[in-house]
């Protein structure tokens, strides 16, 4: 089963709780010390804002990181608008350093990004949590250092912000010439489009096929997607 709720709470003074389960899983071995199994808990607030909840695009992208996870130990990986962070804790989990964002706006949903972490058993020595807003130059975007990998899932959710996240990209691209920018996206209307905003900030983009996703675990990516339309990007300096 991909995800299953584990764990139900309540208080007078909270919203409800509740703990869901996923589980990454393979056929085959990839050895280098890396896990074959891996149980993640996320938990989510029933009632709360959008960033407490776990998105289609979230598991997308954590299985494409759980299937690539040969190439994860001792990456620096960053993530943006991390909302419950499951791909973060997946990565973590694999080896990798990560930096978990949220905006700094919003200083709940950051602390219940430090509350996945902690119930997921990963220290500051392999996850730091940080705020960082979308299109504003503030301090914590200086100190992130050397970055190998952004990640984020369903940012794109209103064209608002479309250029605020692409300016970010592309300034965390412009200091790691080597990185690349993955972001899973759910389609929302055929009447939006980053592909402007790509030009103008210098940026080219190209679709990773998804239709094997899940097949090493014999799962099928179309009830990963749970009947929404996603798409992975793979974003890169031109």
């Amino acid at each position: 089963m991909l995800n299953k709720l584990l764990n139900y709470s309540m208080s007078e003074t909270a919203n409800p709780e509740q703990i869901k389960k996923f589980t990454f899983s393979s056929n085959y071995a990839v050895g280098r010390g890396l896990p074959d199994n891996l149980d993640i808990l996320i938990p989510e607030q029933l009632q709360a804002s959008y960033s407490f909840y776990t998105w289609p695009s979230s598991p997308i992208l954590a299985w494409f990181l759980w299937e690539n996870r040969i190439e994860l130990p001792n990456k620096h990986i960053l993530e943006l608008g991390a909302g419950t962070a499951l791909p973060s804790i997946v990565a973590a989990k694999c080896g990798a350093h990560v930096t978990v964002t949220e905006s700094s706006l919003l200083p709940k949903s950051i602390q219940h990004i430090k509350h996945s972490c902690q119930l997921n058993g990963l220290g500051n020595n392999r996850v730091r949590v940080l705020g960082i807003t979308w299109g504003l130059f503030l301090s914590n975007l200086f100190k992130l250092g050397s970055i190998d990998l952004i990640i984020a899932s369903d940012c794109f959710y209103d064209p608002n912000v479309f250029e605020d996240i692409i300016v970010t990209v592309s300034f965390l691209l412009d200091r790691n010439v080597n990185a690349k920018f993955l972001t899973v996206y759910q389609e929302r209307s055929s009447d939006w489009s980053i592909e402007y905003l790509l030009n103008k900030w210098n940026l080219k983009c190209e679709n990773v096929d998804l239709s094997s996703l899940g097949l090493q675990s014999g799962i099928n990516v179309q009830d990963l997607m749970q009947d929404h339309t996603l798409h992975l990007l793979k974003i890169t300096r031109k």
